[in-house]
């Protein structure tokens, strides 16, 4: 087994290519003696700003207090630090939703363009790359940290429009990449089509023999990893199967103004299928960047399931002393911090494939947003969240920054992930100071 690659193993089984992406990331069959650490990150998104008397920890320091909207993290409190006064100091084109969003990952002004905001001159795409596809190309680089994908885009409720208040992830200047918000989608693109959409024809039953003969020649702890893999594939097909059947049936679209974006009723369900779908995508090391897109900036998410009818960013607008408006905000971020906590759980109550502990022992997942606070459309003290475990990130605290630039947190990411080599991100001018110190 030590003297065949991965690829030459599965060959000299009579094991289908259909069945790769089931066995891609077992240890057994990397043909390795000691199992292959692995270093993940996940950027999550939400819009529209915060609230920030209920959000920021305060005081800040090593006893983590949390705020009502982060009240969810409870149980991963050792795992979280909180970054207070990260800055995106990005100026240029574009209005301050525009520049939160495609310069949030990025890091650098805009270009020019003809696509006008609420406010500022207009603008067009990013000028540069946004930092998760930047960790993308260095560990596609080398072949220990070579995966299937790279990356993986995920999205919920993103609506079917590209402008610069819907694409945060850029391979380039001027080349947006778009999140999949499909879980029938990604489950395509992760697995393989479904012969028959309308019968939902399995694709596990097509590989089932192949995956008996590989079990077989796999460890103990390789062989309940895929099996819990393919229960997780099981699962997945089976509610894919009931959402398709549900979307036939219920929540029928009314007639409204076509301005006002409508999210549908169950944002919720797709929601956890996504991340079931992320997770299971790390675990099986199909990538090791991935982002989680909620909505989009200047969304009007209508959060139904949360009995609120206005949308999102019209709420997002009202004053602080409107006390129905501000309940409302505050139960919006409340939902989207259960999200990340979800995301959390999973990740924790999956075995690390190629090592000890948890997965979340392994990962770093950051929560952002375009804005500081909603009504004010501030750029300064965008929320920054952090859950897991990353090499030189101190955890269980919070941290007050002096204004940092976002791009030194983008850095830091990139040294964090073994980019050491990278020494500005985006706009050089605001890397002075180099990488933050997390430890």
């Amino acid at each position: 087994m030590s003297t065949l690659n991965r690829r030459q193993f599965l060959q000299h089984l009579g094991v289908s290519a259909a069945a790769l992406p089931f066995l891609a990331g077992l240890p057994s069959l990397r043909g390795a003696t000691l199992p292959q650490k692995r270093q993940r990150v996940i950027i999550m998104f939400s819009p529209n700003g915060t609230l920030p008397n209920e959000f920021w920890p305060d005081p800040a320091g090593e006893e983590l207090v949390l705020k009502p909207i982060l009240e969810g993290l409870a149980p991963y409190k050792d795992r979280t630090l909180i970054l207070n006064g990260v800055y995106n100091k990005i100026r240029g084109d574009g209005d301050s939703h525009m520049r939160g969003m495609s310069c949030l990952l990025t890091a650098n002004e805009l270009l020019p363009g003809n696509i006008r905001g609420g406010g500022g001159s207009p603008a067009g795409w990013a000028s540069s790359i946004s930092i998760d596809q930047e960790i993308k190309n260095f560990l596609q680089g080398q072949a220990a940290t070579h995966t299937r994908f790279g990356s993986l885009e995920f999205g919920v409720a993103v609506p079917d429009r590209a402008d610069p208040w819907t694409r945060m992830s850029y391979s380039g200047a001027n080349q947006p990449v778009a999140p999949i918000d499909n879980p029938y989608q990604m489950f395509g693109k992760l697995y393989g089509k479904m012969k028959d959409r309308d019968s939902l024809v399995s694709i596990l039953d097509d590989v089932r023999d192949d995956l008996t003969k590989v079990s077989a020649k796999l460890s103990a702890r390789d062989k309940a990893l895929l099996d819990q893999h393919v229960t997780l594939v099981r699962n997945l097909e089976q509610e894919l199967q009931r959402t398709d059947t549900d979307a036939k049936l219920a929540h029928p679209m009314p007639e409204l103004d076509p301005s006002v974006e409508l999210v549908n009723d169950n944002t919720p369900q797709i929601s956890r299928m996504q991340i079931d779908l992320l997770v299971n995508a790390l675990a099986n090391d199909m990538t090791r960047v991935a982002t989680l897109q909620y909505m989009r900036s200047v969304g009007q998410a209508q959060m139904r399931w949360l009995g609120i009818q206005e949308g999102h960013h019209s709420l997002s607008h009202e004053p602080d002393t409107n006390k129905d408006s501000y309940a409302k905000l505050q139960k919006i971020n409340q939902w989207f911090c259960g999200e990340l906590v979800y995301l959390a759980k999973r990740l924790a109550e999956t075995p690390e494939p190629a090592g000890e502990g948890s997965m979340l022992d392994h990962t770093l997942i950051v929560w952002t947003n375009e804005l500081g606070k909603g009504n004010s459309h501030t750029l300064d003290n965008i929320p920054c969240v952090m859950i897991g475990g990353c090499p030189g990130f101190k955890m269980g605290r919070s941290l007050k920054l002096d204004k940092v630039p976002h791009n030194r947190l983008w850095l830091t990411l990139a040294h964090a992930m073994g980019h050491d080599q990278l020494q500005t991100f985006g706009k050089a001018e605001l890397c002075e100071g180099g990488v933050l110190n997390l430890g």
